[in-house]
């Protein structure tokens, strides 16, 4: 296992994160997974023996069960001391109204909520899961502040923000002296590399280091789904994912087809060699990757130690280029003499006409 700084901050989390969503099965959350407390446990072992130190959870997931679940197992066997536990607050939690969003109220309510959910006197990692444009970033920055302050949070992150937005949010606690986000947990895979426009030129030139949620497309990317060939057993049909949306149905076998091309030269999985390819990008720290199976599991843990060659690289940053949006086409052909390593699109795409 290899371990990185998480963006800017002294904190080192291993490359390969484990995501709990599937502990519980409430509600929608059935369809992920419905992994009890003693399914949990032998995964979590299994992160852990393999290096892997940080656990991603949310209070959204199963509505509270999934922080539950991990907060049962990690309280014994000495394993709370060998974790970093990363939550999140901002979707609903009810029905009243102050029960969803990022003001004080609720930030505080639901980060004391998830600390007794989660037998723990402190959240290593406090993310906020996704943007309130209602709520003025001053105050759910303070209150995230006060949080540090209070030792009950260690690092706080951001999830599922606009490049503006983040950029707002860094400008906001550096005017202020308030704790900034050291992380950003978005999604950004070979089938969707729109992060690249905005959010890992962040993540490079402010120290915010990417978290990738579904970094296998919900499975799109595991290999299981080839072109003209039926999923077997209980895999949904490539019709069920709105999480990411696929555009471009022919791109996207075009792309599984090279992972497993590139996966059966080298005796792995696809999924490996898709993870491999997002751990190597600039402004990744992890890949937060979900399992019900312990073979699912350790198979993606495994990318962790594969290292592709420059020209798989290429192969693969070429099925999957994303288009050239404005104003990169003009860095391209304008800029080119004066680009910094946080310019990722232009410089991909000149070492692409070099290559």
């Amino acid at each position: 296992m290899q371990y990185r700084q998480l963006g800017r901050s002294g904190l080192r989390v291993s490359t390969v994160t484990f995501g709990t969503m599937s502990f519980g099965g409430k509600g929608v959350f059935a369809d992920v997974g419905t992994t009890g407390v003693a399914g949990a446990r032998e995964l979590v072992d299994i992160a852990l023996d393999a290096g892997v130190n940080l656990l991603d959870t949310s209070n959204v997931y199963s509505h509270g069960l999934s922080e539950e679940i991990l907060g049962e197992v990690l309280e014994s066997g000495g394993r709370r001391d060998r974790t970093l536990i990363a939550t999140k607050v901002r979707m609903g939690m009810g029905d009243r109204p102050n029960d969803a969003g990022l003001s004080r109220q609720h930030i505080i309510a639901q980060a004391e909520a998830s600390l007794r959910r989660l037998r723990t006197d402190h959240i290593d990692l406090y993310q906020v899961h996704n943007w309130d444009g209602q709520t003025p970033l001053e105050e759910t920055l303070n209150a995230l502040d006060t949080l540090v302050r209070d030792g009950k949070v260690r690092y706080i992150g951001a999830s599922n923000y606009a490049g503006w937005q983040l950029s707002k949010a860094l400008g906001v606690s550096e005017r202020h002296g308030y704790q900034r986000f050291v992380s950003q947990q978005i999604h950004y895979t070979l089938q969707a590399r729109e992060a690249e426009y905005e959010l890992a030129p962040i993540a490079v030139d402010s120290g915010v280091g990417i978290l990738s949620w579904s970094p296998l497309a919900g499975g799109l990317l595991s290999g299981k789904y080839r072109r003209g060939v039926q999923p077997s057993g209980q895999a949904r049909h490539l019709t069920d994912w709105d999480e990411p949306p696929v555009r471009d149905e022919d791109k996207l076998y075009d792309i599984i087809d090279t992972l497993v091309e590139i996966g059966d030269a080298r005796d792995v999985s696809a999924a490996q060699i898709a993870l491999a390819w997002l751990i190597g990008r600039p402004g990744v720290s992890s890949v937060v990757v979900g399992a019900r199976k312990k073979e699912q599991l350790l198979d993606n843990i495994a990318a962790a130690d594969v290292e592709l060659t420059d020209q798989e690289r290429t192969r693969l940053d070429a099925v999957s280029a994303p288009d050239v949006l404005y104003p990169y086409w003009h860095h391209v052909k304008s800029a080119n003499d004066r680009l910094s390593d946080a310019d990722i699109v232009p410089n991909d795409i000149i070492r692409a006409a070099q290559s």
